[in-house]
C-alpha cells in the first residue's frame, strides 16, 4: 500500500492509460477521483475500484464529469474532490486526443486549435486548479505526453498532436523548477505504441501525399518484436512516479516505448 492515505486525481480516467492508472493507484491505497467527459465510463471505473481486486482490499473513488479544457468545469471538479476528501496529493494529467492528422495545407485552424486546447491547455488547467492543494503538503504531478513531438517525428500529419506533446514536456519542466520549493514534483511520461482505443478516434486525411519514404526495420518496437505495450505497464510507471520511491525525481521525461522511438527519431 505505497499510497495509503493519499488522494489522487486522474484525468482521462474512463479508458486506456487513465483507467489502468486509476485502478492501480487505488489498489495501492489512494482514494482516486476519476475525471472525464463520459459519466458511463467513469462510473464503471469507480465501481471496479470500489469492488476491489478480489483480495478483500476495496478502494474508494469518485467520478468527476468535466472537460479539461474548460476552466470553470475544472475548478468545480477539483472543488468537489477537496470538499469530499480534504486534500490532493497526486495528479495524473492524462486526458488527451490524437485529433486530426493531415498535411498542413489540409489542416483547418479549428482542428489545430482543438488538439492544443484539449492536450496542452487541458494540462495547464489541470495543474493550475490542483496547485493550491498540492502546495499544502507537497505532491506529485505526472503528465502523459508521447514519443511524438519529443523523440519521434516520423508520423506524417501529426503536427498539431506532436506540438501539443512537445509543449507538455516544456510545461512540465518549467513547473518542476517553479514548484520545487513547495515540494511538488513534476514528471512527464512519453509512451510509444500502447494498446488503447485512442487510435480509433483519430481522423487521418490525405497523408500519402505528404509522407516521406522511410523504411523501418521489421518490428517497430524492438524490445517486443513489434508488439505494442500495455496500459498496465504505463500504469506501473505512473505508480512509481506517484510514490516515495521516486522522491528525488522531478523535471524528467521518461520514455516507455520498448525503444521504438530510437528507431524512428
Amino acid at each position: 500500500m505505497q499510497l495509503d492515505g493519499k488522494v489522487a486525481l486522474v484525468t482521462g480516467a474512463g479508458s486506456g492509460i487513465g483507467r489502468a492508472a486509476a485502478l492501480l493507484l487505488a489498489r495501492e491505497g489512494a482514494r482516486v477521483a476519476t475525471l472525464g467527459r463520459s459519466s458511463d465510463e467513469l462510473t464503471t471505473v469507480v465501481r471496479e475500484i470500489e469492488r476491489g481486486a478480489g483480495d478483500g482490499a476495496r478502494g474508494e473513488a469518485m467520478a468527476l464529469v468535466a472537460d479539461v479544457s474548460r476552466a470553470d468545469e475544472m475548478t468545480g471538479a477539483v472543488k468537489q474532490l477537496v470538499e469530499r476528501w480534504g486534500r490532493l496529493d497526486i495528479v495524473l494529467a492524462n486526458a488527451g486526443v490524437n485529433g486530426v492528422w493531415a498535411p498542413l495545407d489540409e489542416l483547418a485552424l479549428e482542428e489545430w486549435e482543438e488538439t492544443l486546447r484539449i492536450n496542452l491547455t487541458g494540462t495547464f488547467l489541470t495543474v493550475k486548479c490542483a496547485l493550491p492543494h498540492l502546495k499544502r503538503r507537497g505532491g506529485s504531478v505526472i503528465i502523459t505526453a508521447s514519443v511524438n513531438g519529443t523523440r519521434m517525428f516520423s508520423n506524417t500529419g501529426a503536427s498539431a498532436y506532436a506540438t501539443s506533446k512537445a509543449g507538455q514536456v516544456a510545461f512540465g519542466k518549467m513547473m518542476a523548477l517553479e514548484l520545487a520549493k513547495h515540494r511538488v514534483r513534476v514528471n512527464i511520461i512519453c509512451p510509444g505504441a500502447i494498446e488503447t482505443a485512442i487510435d480509433h478516434n483519430t481522423e487521418k486525411r490525405k497523408l500519402d501525399q505528404a509522407r516521406e519514404p522511410v523504411d523501418f526495420p521489421e518490428g517497430e518496437v524492438p524490445l517486443t518484436d513489434g508488439r505494442p505495450g500495455s496500459a498496465d505497464q504505463v500504469a506501473r510507471l505512473v505508480l512509481f512516479l506517484a510514490s516515495d520511491a521516486s522522491s528525488h525525481i522531478s523535471g524528467t521525461e521518461i520514455f516507455i516505448d520498448g525503444a521504438q522511438s530510437l528507431l524512428q527519431g
